[in-house]
């Protein structure tokens, strides 16, 4: 039992640490700050917003955060800089939050523990704001109900948010590995944080990519990826702060189709940053066909959605000591420009 100090408090607890009610999720982040560059600072609540993309500066609020610098409570205004001590505590959403839908899913994949699932195109992977209803989150928990007999709740707890623990676009199809308890999530989320999995993606640029002759080896883009400045819908290169990012890419095959050079690359993206792979291509030139944000969309092909497919996936599954590889089909639109291509090759 904790021992009392002569103050008359229990020892190794701090009053002013806010514990969550019990209806919600109490998360927390602990780290060094990293990436500003020496001498430079910024604010603490823009630094959790936008270098490590925890929670907007809204929802700092919203969940109640706490940001602690160096072992003291700091207000949001607060300069870090590198080095210093970084806690951030806060509320997660209630789970009450995410409604189950029957929902048609594309599954590659199912055991007791795991989902894997064949994104389609245009579907949301978890609510957001204008995005409550319809997404993969909504259409895991609803299968799990399923399960469960009746429509009723799941025999076990739903993990949290819907067992999602990593991401894919709306637009963006393809492989996704989704858990169906909380040990199955953590178990998955570990290897993604620790970039132990291994993601291929296959894209169809607008254009080829600068540096890589087709059919030759693999080429690698290094640099720094943040809230572009004049678009915050948009992420760009940055000199300073943001988050490193880190993709190999080859080029597999070009043609000039519709008027235009189209390529298809294979890439392997060694982060995981929102839009790394979109934003890695346009900076190469070569946007990703049917991208309104990084290349705009072009008539001659059509109505196209965005051509960028999680092909392929390697992941240690629960229960397993060795990883588990598995392929997506191409969707549709992607096979049809892909043979349109071959053809003109």
């Amino acid at each position: 039992m904790a021992g009392k100090n002569k103050s008359g408090r229990v020892a190794g607890r701090s009053e002013s640490r806010p514990v969550a009610p019990p209806h919600l999720t109490a998360r927390r982040y602990e780290g060094p700050v990293q990436g500003l560059g020496e001498g430079l600072s910024l604010r603490a609540d823009r630094y959790v917003a936008e270098v490590l993309g925890l929670l907007s500066r809204s929802q700092l609020k919203a969940r109640e955060a706490v940001i602690e610098v160096e072992g003291r409570i700091a207000k949001p205004s607060r300069p870090v800089k590198d080095g210093e001590r970084l806690v951030v505590t806060w509320t997660e959403e209630p789970p009450a939050s995410l409604e189950p839908e029957d929902l048609p899913l594309d599954i590659l994949y199912e055991d007791g523990r795991v989902l894997v699932v064949n994104k389609a195109q245009g579907m949301v992977t978890h609510p957001g704001a204008g995005n409550r209803r319809g997404t993969l989150a909504n259409a895991v928990l609803g299968r799990l109900a399923a399960e469960a007999g009746g429509g009723g709740p799941p025999a076990t707890p739903a993990p949290l948010r819907g067992g999602i623990v990593h991401r894919l676009d709306k637009d963006t199809t393809g492989l996704i590995i989704v858990a169906k308890d909380a040990e199955a999530q953590a178990f998955l989320a570990a290897q993604f944080k620790d970039r132990t999995t291994r993601k291929e993606y296959l894209a169809i640029t607008v254009g080829i990519p600068r540096g890589g002759g087709q059919g030759g080896g693999w080429n690698r883009i290094e640099n720094r990826l943040g809230r572009d400045s004049r678009d915050r819908k948009r992420f760009a290169e940055v000199a300073e702060g943001g988050r490193a990012a880190v993709t190999d890419w080859r080029l597999v095959a070009s043609c000039r189709a519709a008027g235009l050079d189209l390529a298809l690359i294979h890439l392997r993206p060694r982060t995981g940053r929102t839009h790394q792979l979109r934003v890695h291509l346009a900076g190469l030139g070569a946007p990703i066909a049917g991208d309104p944000i990084y290349g705009g969309k072009d008539r001659r092909l059509g109505e196209l959605g965005l051509m960028l497919h999680a092909w392929k996936l390697a992941i240690v599954l629960p229960g397993c000591s060795e990883p588990v590889r598995f392929k997506a089909p191409l969707p549709a639109p992607f096979a049809r420009l892909l043979r349109a291509m071959e053809r003109r090759a």
